[in-house]
């Protein structure tokens, strides 16, 4: 029987030092609409086995088995009290690409990328204990908080259209795609029409599911990828092979120069994990307004030391070239979207989120589908990445609190997309000292504000 809360309050938990236990069934509702459409969208997971399988050299059954573990691991946000759906770290999936590449293919090129993790765990878990975490987010201006989530969005995007990306791969696809799920999340005219058609609720609810389905038939139908294969049974990934050759059990624990080598590429992706942070906040503090009976506790204190975690253990088990974030933006968006509908729709964000989680590592195992929707990977990973961008873009914007703020932030975030987050990060320091420095900026604030409530 799920416990249940009192109005206002937190969901019910059992407290285990900086962590609160939470228990599906138990301490919060098991939300079905959220668990099958994690079942499809294990789909845009499984997209890092074509990762490992280019700048590994793995097999596609230890692949699998590495994206089986990394499944495992996200289930322990909810578990542990963070109130996220987690994903990848996918700005930085690039500079880690880039850094690996730089070492032979084989053992070295594998000793590099658990040398890297390891450190990003380790780097995590320290700010997490010190609650350094929490203070850097609360110190970051408000021009560059938005400056990180506009380079992110500006990021999610480029990945799709730059030359000879997906989307010249999937052109037609994509389009109509990513045009529907625009429409079923974001469209004024549809969020009219649902609440008088309990079918269109329905889809509603369903958030990018239906995206997902539709590209499964139209991708084939526009030539652009082949019809599914189904095949039954279980997946069978091979843990054994992984444990034992892909390692430091069977490749040899790195040596410390490439701790030392891959130091800047550990602290380039730590910008972007900071990111994903403050859009966790604005998205979960935006949520908590239109649901005054749940108390929504996001430490990001808590956070660092889950994905640290979850960073170090993958990095001794199943080094991951998409490492572990604290958040999968496009999904979390996708549930908070939900959860605005109101206590009927989802009755605890930690319901939506941990239902979701649970669907995904289930659909890893289930072979048909695995199979049914192993030829849209691509199309399904650019349709998260675009509403990413465009969620990133928005809440960006609401961040900055002056017309200066928006302007550094621009500017910033161009950068950031264009150069990388060091680049970006150090761009968004200068601009805030030659620019805000000295200046209140309290008339600059109000007619801001005006100017956004009047939008």
């Amino acid at each position: 029987m799920t416990l249940k809360r009192e109005y206002g309050k937190e969901q019910p938990y059992i407290p285990a030092g900086p962590f609160k236990i939470r228990i599906p069934f138990i301490h919060y509702r098991f939300e079905w609409a959220d668990y099958f459409q994690g079942l499809l969208m294990c789909a845009v997971c499984l997209g890092a086995i074509p990762m490992l399988q280019e700048y590994l050299g793995m097999p596609f059954e230890v692949a699998i088995a590495v994206v089986v573990l990394n499944g495992l691991l996200y289930c322990a946000h909810i578990f542990l009290g963070d109130p996220v759906i987690p994903g990848w770290v996918t700005p930085a999936i690039p500079l880690l690409m880039l850094h690996v590449s730089q070492f032979e293919m084989g053992p070295e090129r594998l000793q590099a990328l658990i040398s890297f993790e390891m450190t990003l765990g380790i780097l995590a878990i320290i700010l997490g204990v010190t609650g350094l975490g929490k203070k850097i987010v609360s110190i970051v201006p408000n021009a560059m908080q938005s400056g990180i989530i506009l380079g992110a969005g500006f990021a999610a995007v480029m990945v799709i259209f730059n030359k000879g990306a997906r989307f010249d791969t999937f052109p037609l696809s994509i389009t109509i795609c990513i045009g529907l799920g625009f429409y079923l999340l974001f469209s004024n005219h549809f969020k009219r029409i649902r609440n008088k058609n309990r079918l269109l609720q329905i889809i509603s609810n369903l958030g990018i599911l239906p995206v997902i389905a539709l590209a499964i038939v139209v991708g084939p139908l526009a030539g652009e990828v082949p019809w599914p294969q189904i095949e039954w049974g279980i997946t069978k990934p091979a843990f054994t092979t992984l444990f034992r050759e892909w390692t430091f059990f069977g490749v040899g624990f790195p040596p410390v120069s490439m701790f030392v080598k891959g130091l800047p590429t550990v602290f380039s992706a730590y910008i972007v994990l900071f990111g994903d942070m403050i859009q966790s906040q604005a998205l979960l503090e935006d949520a908590g307004k239109f649901r005054p009976d749940e108390l929504i506790d996001y430490n990001p204190n808590r956070s660092h030391l889950v994905f640290g975690l979850r960073n170090l253990i993958m990095s001794i088990f199943g080094p991951d070239i998409t490492m572990c974030g604290p958040l999968w933006a496009a999904m979390q968006v996708v549930v908070c979207e939900r959860y605005k509908h109101g206590h009927e729709a989802m009755d605890s964000i930690n319901g939506g989120a941990g239902s979701f989680r649970f669907g995904t590592l289930t659909g890893y195992l289930i072979l048909p589908i695995v199979t049914l929707v192993k030829p849209i990977l691509g199309i399904a990973l650019a349709s998260t990445m675009l509403i990413q961008g465009y969620v990133s873009v928005r809440v960006g914007v609401m961040k900055a609190r002056t017309f200066n703020d928006l302007g550094i932030a621009g500017v910033m975030g161009a950068v950031l997309a264009t150069r990388g987050a060091t680049w970006g990060l150090a761009t968004g320091i200068v601009l805030c000292l030659l620019i805000n420095l000295g200046n209140k900026g309290e008339f600059d604030t109000y007619i801001f504000d005006q100017e956004k409530q009047a939008a």
